[in-house]
């Protein structure tokens, strides 16, 4: 039986069906009841209600499981705890496993939920457990937050510069990766960066959705004044909002750069393409 924390979520639900698409036994933890009709209909085996933060429901949760996936709640300003207590209850089970869900570069201090990634990590490799670090870039998929207005309207709208550049990943090919990780040998203390492209800047993302859209689309940056009123109203807390922020920030000074090569030699084939993912978004 693998576990996947936080599997409600789109990394979640992605890497629960991918390791039901194999054929492996999967329990998905996931934070509400309401939650897991939809988890066992992508092939979990077994969905737990569960609250990371409550030692005795994440013992019941981790119970006669060969590995774990966690993957922490979003932008969480408790994951550095929600971390120490998987890892405990996974070295008190006697997990053989323990992949954990990172983001590339975590060592960006200026980032503090990819900081705090780092200190999950470190805590891991302190552990004793066997482990494996996967470290995506940024998601193709969170273009389908503006998807109305770059299929419509032609714009592709971001709260950071257009020169900005940023490598992503195909959050299918990360789950790909995550179910190999999690039902082969040979990854044990293995820490791997999944990016899907290399760096690329805002312009030339938008004229590669111009032209698998087959219309023009030209790259604008937002001023966060005008986006943080936005996030507001979509519910993000206070502190989320503070973090990307930040992120944005990090974003216009640096980037977010990564190389497609670790990612291409564990699928065995290249990594998708923005073009392909653009495609399939649009229904081609």
């Amino acid at each position: 039986m693998i576990l996947v924390t936080g599997a409600s979520g789109k990394t979640g639900r992605a890497v629960v069906a991918a390791l039901a698409r194999g054929g492996a036994p999967t329990r998905a933890m996931v934070r509400h009841p309401s939650q897991i009709e939809a988890l066992s209909n992508l092939g979990a085996l077994e969905v737990i209600p569960a609250d990371m933060r409550l030692a005795p429901e994440l013992r019941g949760a981790v119970e006669n499981v060969r590995a774990i996936y966690h993957i922490c709640p979003n932008v969480s300003p408790d994951e550095v705890e929600i971390g120490r207590r998987v890892i405990a209850a996974a070295e008190q089970a006697g997990v053989e496993h323990l992949v954990l869900h990172s983001v590339l570069h975590p060592q960006a201090e200026q980032m503090p939920h990819h900081w705090s990634k780092l200190r999950v990590e470190e805590m891991l490799f302190e552990s004793g457990l066997s482990f494996t670090v996967l470290q995506p870039a940024a998601y193709m998929q969170n273009l389908l937050a503006g998807w109305k207005l770059i299929a419509e309207e032609g714009v592709l709208r971001n709260p950071y510069p257009v020169q900005t550049r940023l490598s992503l990943v195909d959050l299918e090919d990360v789950a790909q990766a995550a179910a190999l990780v999690l039902t082969t040998g040979g990854h044990t203390a293995a820490t791997y960066e999944l990016a899907g492209t290399p760096p690329l800047t805002q312009t030339e993302v938008a004229a590669i959705l111009s032209e698998a859209l087959g219309r023009p689309v030209r790259a604008e940056a937002e001023p966060i004044e005008a986006w943080e009123p936005r996030a507001r109203a979509a519910g993000l807390s206070d502190h989320q909002r503070a973090t990307l922020i930040k992120m944005f920030h990090y974003y216009e000074r640096h980037g977010l750069m990564g190389n497609p090569n670790t990612l291409r030699w564990l699928l065995g084939r290249q990594p998708t393409a923005l073009a392909q993912f653009a495609r399939r978004a649009a229904g081609g």
